[in-house]
């Protein structure tokens, strides 16, 4: 987070900078299998970030010695391309943020694959940010699941993931990157919608029992509308192909 000292007004007349009110999500758009030489593959545009997320596997474990005999292992490699933003993202390999990242989302993911159904196999998860204007972690997520989905990996639910911050009072969803840069706090989560289970939580800051309590009930509530966009991203591509054999 930035320094407080200069810190720009980041709530104006009960409104965020960016017009949002305090529980609102900025404008999500998926699209599923968008690559066609990946087993799954989402596109996400998440307010301004742009997110590409593609999926191969399972296949056969390389290097072979990491091979686990009783389950499939996952790997995961969350980049931000260099042109993405202003800052500099470690254009000669990954940096410290972006190893800690695929970490999180790999250990996430481990907790709804099916990964007991390809033993000795391996899932390669790849998150590439295009374009970031913060909370490219959740996007990452929720982008990622729709491309394991899309590749028909068997999971136990269908996990998204969005950020909760604090400016002053106020606690605000889905922080784009100056609220990051500025706020007082900032939790992103990741959430298996069937129940609620908390499968990722890193927080930057404070928070009282009670406001941890209201965050995570927000987080919970815009996964309704998050998991609703990320089913319906799936089943536009079967509907597209039942279209398309109908008219032939």
């Amino acid at each position: 987070m930035a320094s407080k000292a200069n810190r720009p007004d980041l709530v104006v007349d009960g409104k965020r900078l960016d017009g949002r009110a305090m529980d609102e999500l900025r404008q999500l758009k998926i699209e599923a299998n968008v690559l066609k030489n990946a087993d799954g593959s989402a596109y996400l545009e998440w307010g301004r970030n742009k997110v590409l997320a593609a999926v191969y596997g399972p296949t056969e474990t390389q290097p072979k010695h990491m091979a686990d005999q009783t389950k499939a292992i996952i790997k995961c490699r969350y980049q931000m391309a260099p042109f993405s933003s202003l800052e500099d993202h470690g254009r000669t390999g990954p940096n410290r943020r972006a190893i800690e990242i695929s970490k999180v989302t790999k250990e996430a993911f481990e907790n709804v694959v099916m990964l007991n159904e390809f033993p000795g196999s391996m899932i390669n998860i790849f998150i590439e940010i295009l374009q970031s204007d913060g909370g490219t972690r959740a996007a990452g997520i929720t982008a990622a699941a729709v491309a394991l989905a899309g590749a028909g990996i068997h999971m136990k639910d269908l996990i998204y993931a969005v950020s909760v911050g604090k400016i002053g009072e106020h606690l605000v969803l889905d922080l784009n990157m100056k609220e990051d840069n500025y706020s007082d706090s900032d939790m992103p989560m990741a959430i298996s919608p069937r129940n609620n289970n908390i499968l990722l939580l890193q927080m930057d800051g404070e928070y009282t029992g009670e406001e941890l309590h209201r965050a995570m009930e927000m987080a919970i509530e815009a996964g309704k509308t998050i998991g609703k966009i990320q089913r319906d991203a799936l089943r536009s591509v079967y509907t597209n192909v039942a279209e398309k054999y109908e008219s032939v």
